[in-house]
């Protein structure tokens, strides 16, 4: 069998607040093997947000080990964990993080052209294109619904042709209807480019489209079973 894409090993998580040390996860042991999708559920402050941190290296584990495409994420220093996430990882947040003084376009591209492609302004107006926005590439952020800043930040995730796309409740901030858009957008990302998905959401609708659903409470994994 394969080795996963991602890997944790009695992963914890600890956190300075104004009370002292929080313990946010505890022991988390769990691999995700490449082209799953994967949907964490769970009541809010039980963890999620974190949990999907860790993978991405976003956060660094306290305790335990976290392993994403062969590489153990704890032993590696912030500029190595940028270029990982540069070439490997695509993150879709909640309120999108687009740079407000970027087009569209730009707001795609400038990662790809961090990484050094050349065909980084191409690959980008292709990607604006596949969640149909390539009409808008030259819009502002401010120029732009929230559902096309949802759909550019789909864009700005998928450019790199990520092996893992991490989306925290990325429908969050939307209607109903540009929610479900966004949804079948993110799949189809995920389908064209053959990347592992691991999703937070509170919609068990949408969990249910996973592959497997994992819920958590007070930080620490209660299922890992498939939808």
């Amino acid at each position: 069998m394969t080795s996963p894409l991602l890997s944790l090993d009695r992963a914890c998580l600890a956190l300075e607040g104004n009370a002292g040390l929080i313990e946010i996860l505890h022991s988390i042991t769990l691999d995700v093997h490449s082209g799953e999708t994967i949907g964490l559920v769970g009541p809010s402050g039980s963890g999620k947000s974190s949990l999907l941190m860790l993978m991405g290296g976003l956060e660094r584990a306290t305790g335990g080990t976290v392993r994403a495409m062969g590489q153990d994420l704890g032993a590696m220093n912030e500029d190595a964990l940028a270029q990982l996430r540069r070439a490997h990882v695509g993150v879709v947040f909640q309120s999108f993080h687009l740079i407000p003084t970027m087009t569209a376009l730009e707001n795609v591209a400038t990662p790809l052209e961090l990484a050094g492609r050349p065909d980084a302004r191409a690959r980008a107006l292709e990607e604006l294109d596949a969640v149909g926005l390539a009409a808008r590439a030259g819009h502002y952020p401010s120029q732009l619904s929230g559902g096309e800043q949802q759909r550019v930040a789909l864009a700005r995730a998928a450019a790199p042709r990520p092996a893992l796309i991490l989306a925290d409740e990325p429908t969050g901030n939307l209607d109903s209807t540009t929610g479900a858009a966004i949804i079948e957008l993110l799949f189809g990302l995920r389908d064209r480019h053959g990347a592992t998905l691991v999703l937070v959401t509170h919609d068990p609708d949408l969990a249910a489209r996973c592959d497997r659903v994992i819920a958590l409470r007070d930080g620490r994994l209660e299922t890992a079973a498939a939808a």
